[in-house]
């Protein structure tokens, strides 16, 4: 059997790998997965594929090619949610900051630099007619640093997953001032090139059983339900999420690649753009 591991955010877009590794879909086809939640998302993904320490992640688009630009010696080979993710804009409850307008030159909490929520940041600032020159960041790793940070006030608004972050909202924690969806698909699933090159079979069996359980996963019973009870949410958010969240089972296209590169160059996150051979392998 062969061990594969794989990285990803402790949030409702995994619960088919959860549930493929339950129910010994992986194991039916002689692999052997090692899941682990990165709570610190993309960035702290990135550099476990660097370092070895996952073969595999399932992470944010735009973090994943600016740093295979960077360097990092991995590949996407699939699209994993076509959907874009929707950021929820986050102030403190008890912030004098009342709209997205009074949050031009303050300070952004991010979990890492490279991490989704500071590319966002540079995205949002630029939707607004900001000089995204200026934006200023504090590194807070976790949901819980931003928690902590925006209620100490040692930064001012925070970026994060609109839906994972409802129930801190909820709880008078946060409070939310604007969204900002993605310009992309916003999840992908990337490889270390060491691992395409010796078990490209293992591979493609891998991505076979995962498409399966994403094609029908919305008609799985009471996976709303399943899902609110997981992740503390309310079941007419999860609804709300479902509806609003399409899963792929195709490759990224080089239109589509072309069209993120193109923003992430503009917006100078990156400053040279990769061939579509180099940043996507499809099985």
């Amino acid at each position: 059997m062969k061990t594969i591991k794989i990285a990803g955010v402790p949030e409702h877009f995994n619960m088919p790998w959860h549930l493929c590794i339950e129910n010994g879909e992986f194991e039916s086809v002689d692999i052997d997965i090692e899941w682990t939640d990165v709570a610190e998302g993309t960035g702290k993904m990135c550099q476990m594929l660097r370092e070895g320490t996952t073969d595999i992640a399932v992470l944010l688009t735009e973090g994943i090619v600016k740093d295979i630009v960077a360097g990092n010696a991995s590949k996407i080979v699939q699209v994993y949610v076509e959907s874009p993710l929707i950021w929820g804009i986050h102030v403190g409850a008890q912030s004098n900051y009342q709209n997205l307008e009074d949050l031009e030159n303050t300070k952004v909490a991010i979990s890492r630099y490279g991490s989704g929520s500071q590319l966002m940041a540079y995205v949002n600032a630029n939707n607004q007619n900001w000089n995204t020159a200026t934006l200023a960041f504090e590194v807070v790793n976790t949901i819980d640093g931003a928690v902590e940070a925006l209620t100490e006030g040692t930064a001012d608004y925070f970026m994060w997953e609109r839906f994972m972050t409802q129930p801190l909202v909820d709880q008078g924690v946060f409070r939310r001032v604007a969204d900002c969806p993605t310009p992309w698909p916003c999840f992908v699933i990337a490889v270390r090139n060491e691992i395409l090159e010796k078990h490209p079979e293992t591979i493609a069996q891998l991505l076979e059983v995962i498409n399966t359980t994403t094609a029908d996963f919305k008609e799985i019973p009471s996976i709303d339900k399943t899902l609110a009870l997981k992740y503390q949410q309310k079941t007419e958010d999860i609804q709300e999420w479902l509806s609003l969240t399409e899963w792929s089972q195709n490759a990224l296209t080089e239109k589509m690649l072309n069209k993120i590169q193109n923003q992430l160059f503009e917006l100078k996150i990156i400053d040279k753009k990769g061939t579509f051979a180099e940043i996507v392998k499809a099985l």
